[in-house]
């Protein structure tokens, strides 16, 4: 549900990785405008729907999973330890789920990848996706995996950390009452303004894994090593920063909204602020323990 979001960034995405090839061209100081009409951005526009579809199952992966683990290691730390140690669950749950999600997510990124930065490799994921499998095998799908991993962990265990850490603040020192005192368009909005915030956090970690996975999946045989010699450590971790940034931000900021939103309408709480900490996963937990006794 959360990922509905990712639409409204879509251009956003588009125009950064345009702006990323036009590098490589000498070309990466030409205004937005002139970056819209040329052939990459042409080429980008056809990435949609690899792009929605993997960020779905991405992010169907990702919440879902965050949830299970977050209990699971609330659990395994026990009552005593899960309030105390809730940050450590936050990052452990989310980098577990991260890594289950990217697993679903690669065979899609390296589809729209191709689609943006090779013009005439394939129409869409149903023709690339078998161009790939044929030309390098399916492990062709999956040799962006590891930066993937490299630039989606980092950002993910600071989405949810930072998400989870931010809410909690906004209620305890910006909300003049408790949280299950606040209307829902008021939770929804310190959801919002929560992911924001994650989100520029999540971008500056993420940006060295975004530029090598897309330096990787554009120059055929590259190695890390190939991207660090030709960006530059600085270009590694500023080139399409600022693009990053404003479409993270947002981006983030509205899948949580999003996400919050579906659970107020089937009757759950909102995220963060302590109506769904660590420790709230034992009552349910043990009542149920209790019944089966």
């Amino acid at each position: 549900m959360a990922q509905m979001a990712n639409g409204a960034a879509a251009c956003v995405d588009i125009l950064s990785l345009t702006r990323w090839i036009l590098a490589s061209t000498g070309t990466f100081r030409l205004p937005l405008v002139s970056c819209s009409r040329s052939k990459a951005s042409v080429g980008s526009s056809r990435a949609g729907w690899p792009r929605w579809l993997g960020t779905a199952a991405r992010g169907a992966c990702k919440f879902g999973f965050y949830e299970f683990f977050k209990e699971c290691y609330s659990n395994i730390a026990g009552p005593d330890n899960a309030e105390r140690l809730k940050t450590l669950v936050y990052l452990a749950a989310s980098a577990s789920a991260e890594v289950i999600a990217d697993v679903a997510l690669c065979p899609m990124e390296a589809v729209k990848i191709r689609v943006q930065t090779q013009p005439g490799f394939a129409r869409c994921l149903m023709d690339g996706l078998p161009k790939i499998v044929q030309s390098e095998g399916v492990f062709g799908l999956y040799k962006g995996l590891l930066p993937l991993w490299g630039r989606q962990v980092p950002y993910t265990m600071m989405k949810f950390a930072c998400f989870e850490t931010i809410v909690e603040m906004v209620y305890k020192h910006a909300v003049p009452k408790p949280k299950d005192q606040c209307s829902k368009p008021l939770q929804l909005a310190v959801s919002f303004a929560g992911g924001y915030i994650a989100g520029v956090f999540c971008a500056a970690i993420s940006q060295p894994g975004d530029n090598l996975v897309s330096f990787l999946n554009n120059a055929k045989g590259a190695t890390v090593a190939d991207a660090v010699r030709t960006l530059g450590m600085w270009g590694l971790f500023t080139r399409g920063l600022p693009l990053r940034i404003i479409m993270v931000g947002a981006l983030t900021g509205a899948q949580w909204a999003t996400y919050d939103a579906f659970k107020v309408l089937v009757g759950l709480p909102t995220s963060g602020g302590g109506s769904s900490s660590c420790a709230a996963a034992f009552p349910l937990h043990q009542v149920g323990h209790k019944k089966h006794n």
